[in-house]
């Protein structure tokens, strides 16, 4: 009932938003016109028209990079794929061989393309892949199940298909599946397992210093999640009857912690929009246009991932087991570890991620190394410019001393 809910409320408000959509564009023509009464009429269409969200994925858009003093093409080549997900690289033709990366992106209600500008600095000096998952309302039925063993099966098959030598960086939500993978691949000795391990604000222990986040996920019982929030995909799509977390209920939770922030976002752009800023009112428009493009979850992963990592803490207490087989961190010893916290990070707070450096007890200090990046939340840790001027420096020399 609530995603059919959801989707009958957004069929009705497609004519309003065609509608204006195409009086929006006829207030905008005309030079001399468009004075200040028709820029406000415009505006507040434009704003009605964008009252929607999307379930595709947007375009990485990254079509060429600066290698050097030189200018390449760049072309997204799909490595491996199943039913959901699909291992992307960026090929930049022409360039001699760089370090592999496998950017492991967070599987929490936004696409791959949330991670575009980490993509984007990492670029130049890196053989670049990522973890490109899929909108789980479009799998279908008979493609099985995704939890939580599912997705750290998939970062073990994407290392193989990458080749030995590799490294990840991992962000957000993955990094306890990034961890789990790579302490299994270093308990088999796995020829491919990575030459080093960044990890992002990840979610390693959630018991050190709770945000509103822990909080949400420790107030009720796992069964109270299933019983509201889980939901069925509409018959429409392909993946009618699967069991999904929808994305837009994500998207609601994300907005509320930081309401006042986006509200006061859209009335900017209104005033943008109203006054003729191009400049402001395309940079807030960007930004939306990805956050307001949702995926949705399968059950499973989402409820695995609320009750082992922010209810029971499984990873921290050495209780997590994967496909029947107990991880063990300790067993890493080769992969060298680079852990980041933001400041400010009211979503992953400082602690929860730098806890790895004690799971991973048998790396010589010479291997772990933490850095605590100041005055950003918890998207500066991985995008804007202290990410590409101070964190990414950082990163690359992890690689680079690791290769």
């Amino acid at each position: 009932m609530l995603y059919a809910f959801y989707q009958t409320a957004t069929d009705i408000t497609l004519p309003m938003r065609i509608w204006a959509t195409a009086a929006g564009q006829g207030l905008g023509l005309g030079g001399e016109a468009s004075v200040q009464r028709w820029r406000a009429a415009s505006a507040l269409c434009e704003m009605m028209s964008r009252a929607v969200l999307s379930h595709r994925r947007p375009a990485f858009g990254i079509e060429e990079v600066k290698v050097g003093k030189q200018t390449v093409p760049v072309r997204e080549e799909e490595v491996m794929a199943t039913p959901f997900g699909t291992l992307l690289r960026f090929v930049k033709e022409g360039v001699a061989p760089q370090p592999k990366v496998l950017v492991v992106a967070p599987l929490s209600g936004h696409f791959a393309t949330l991670l575009r500008d980490t993509v984007r600095v990492l670029l130049p000096e890196h053989d670049v892949h990522i973890t490109d998952w899929a909108n789980a309302r479009d799998v279908a039925i008979w493609s099985g199940r995704f939890g939580f063993d599912e997705y750290v099966e998939h970062l073990i098959l994407f290392l193989e298909a990458m080749g030995p030598a590799s490294h990840v960086v991992a962000v957000c939500q993955p990094c306890v599946q990034a961890l789990a993978a790579a302490a299994i691949m270093a308990e088999d000795d796995h020829p491919a397992q990575p030459h080093s391990l960044t990890l992002m604000a990840g979610p390693i222990d959630t018991r050190i210093n709770p945000t509103k986040v822990n909080e949400l996920a420790t107030g009720r019982p796992i069964s109270w999640f299933e019983q509201n929030l889980i939901a069925r995909v509409p018959l429409r799509y392909p993946g009618a009857t699967r069991r999904v977390y929808p994305g837009f209920l994500q998207l609601t939770a994300f907005m509320s912690m930081n309401l006042e922030r986006h509200l006061k976002a859209h009335v900017d752009l209104y005033n943008a929009l109203a006054r003729g800023d191009e400049v402001q009112a395309n940079t807030i428009k960007t930004f939306y246009d990805e956050y307001f493009a949702v995926l949705d979850m399968t059950a499973e992963f989402y409820l695995e991932t609320v009750q082992w990592v922010f209810q029971e803490f499984r990873l921290a207490k050495g209780e997590l087991d994967w496909k029947g087989r107990r991880v063990d961190p300790k067993a890493i010893r080769r992969t060298a570890l680079f852990t980041v916290e933001g400041e400010r990070d009211d979503i992953c707070a400082i602690g929860q991620t730098v806890a790895a450096h004690d799971l991973c007890a048998s790396l010589r200090p010479y291997r772990k190394k933490h850095y605590m990046q100041a005055g950003v939340g918890h998207y500066g840790v991985f995008a804007g410019k202290r990410w590409a001027s101070q964190i990414y420096p950082l990163v690359r020399n992890t690689i680079l001393a690791n290769e």
